[in-house]
């Protein structure tokens, strides 16, 4: 919420300000967010419209059960033969084509009622909301370039809309014009079918009074941009999704009449029937400098201690190196003994791979192939041989070539 005194007001023709107005009383009430969910999400179900399935849907079959005794289920089965369709269960809701389980009905509950003072702290919580850049930014709404929030100008009663788009273009609301227009896109899914094809970003809301009435109608062709009249503000436009923090643009009769619609802490609103703006819990919502002031402090007792009996707890030597040295007095000097020759046998092994690695152990490697090559070349030399005179014998003795006979 802000508590600024005063706001300025601004020029429709120019980003001059030409004029102050005292800043109303709803936009320092509570930001209750958990309210305005509530509310939301109440007052959204009241546009839902009542839709069912038909009263005999999945009923109609010829379906009789077959009794007992055929080692069936006693669910009824379609009549007839010659058809896939004969013989298969009906009625059921496990069943295929039958009826759904708990069928809609057009006298469900489907709308809420909500409570007027609660509807009404949540709107009041919306606007202080819209008043916070940081929750403006955080919604998602391109406010760099706007002067100031709450956004005050001092009449947009234009006769069309291109005089009214350029006077919110004079207002800093061009990034967020720009981004509402241009971010329009095809709905995901098959919700596209259902009269909602297209999604579109919700831009900035314009509350206007009484002396600008053509803001409506200037308005409705802005991709979205939202109207309100400031005695018809609702929740659904202040905080669409239940979202705080809509980038909001107050005409100056729109601003100045809030105080009687809303009231102040002083006195209740006019136009809300005694409505009572809600107070905070806590002025000071600093919990460090409330607990440590001198007076809260004061009030505290001491910090109590907790005196410890015995020392016996227990402990896992494998874990815990000076209970293993108490059990093993050598356990110190046999881990450096392990730990010295891990090191030495990680040295030794980085020393043969950089002699391995190096031009003389290259070398080497290459003079152990020719020998194990030459010992191959012998080896298949010996082999040959052996094979030869083999073959030699066998045509000496055993061995009559077909061709010669």
């Amino acid at each position: 919420m802000t508590a600024r005194p005063v706001v300025s007001v601004y020029s429709k023709d120019s980003t001059d300000v030409v004029g102050q107005l005292a800043m109303p009383a709803v936009f320092t009430a509570p930001i209750r967010d958990d309210i305005v969910q509530f509310v939301h999400s109440n007052i959204a179900k009241n546009r839902i419209q009542a839709h069912g399935v038909h009263w005999m849907a999945g009923k109609m079959h010829s379906a009789e059960s077959w009794g007992t005794g055929r080692a069936v289920a006693r669910i009824p089965r379609i009549s007839g033969s010659g058809t896939h369709r004969s013989g298969q269960a009906a009625f059921g809701n496990m069943c295929r084509k039958g009826h759904m389980f708990a069928p809609l009905k057009i006298y469900r509950r489907w709308h809420r009622k909500t409570n007027v003072n609660q509807n009404r702290h949540a709107v009041a919580a919306a606007l202080a909301a819209a008043a916070c850049a940081p929750l403006v930014l955080a919604r998602g709404h391109r406010v760099e370039g706007v002067p100031e929030l709450p956004l005050v100008v001092d009449s947009l009663n234009v006769d069309s809309t291109k005089a009214l788009l350029q006077s919110l273009q004079n207002a800093g609301a061009t990034a967020d014009l720009h981004r509402a227009r241009h971010d329009k896109h095809r709905r995901a899914g098959t919700g596209k079918y259902r009269n909602s094809r297209f999604i579109l970003r919700k831009g900035p809301l314009i509350v206007y009074g009484d002396a600008n009435e053509n803001v409506k109608r200037t308005a409705r062709n802005l991709p979205g941009v939202d109207v309100c009249h400031v005695s018809r503000l609702n929740l659904l436009q202040l905080a669409p999704g239940g979202h705080i923090g809509r980038f909001v643009v107050f005409t100056k009769d729109a601003f100045a009449s809030l105080d009687n619609i809303f009231g102040t802490y002083r006195e209740k609103g006019i136009q809300k029937s005694g409505y009572q703006l809600a107070r905070n819990e806590m002025n000071v919502a600093d919990l460090a400098r409330i607990i440590n002031s001198d007076q809260v402090q004061s009030k505290l007792r001491d910090v109590r201690s907790n005196t410890q009996l015995h020392h016996n707890q227990k402990k896992n030597p494998l874990k815990n190196r000076a209970l293993m040295q108490r059990l093993n007095p050598a356990s110190k000097t046999l881990r450096a003994a392990e730990e010295k020759a891990t090191k030495d046998r990680q040295a030794a092994r980085k020393a043969a791979l950089k002699a391995k690695r190096s031009k003389s152990g290259r070398k080497e490697k290459q003079a152990r192939a020719a020998t194990f090559r030459q010992a191959e070349a012998d080896l298949k030399a010996s082999y040959d041989a052996a094979h030869a005179l083999i073959v030699a014998q066998d045509e000496a003795g055993r061995y009559v070539n077909p061709d010669e006979q």
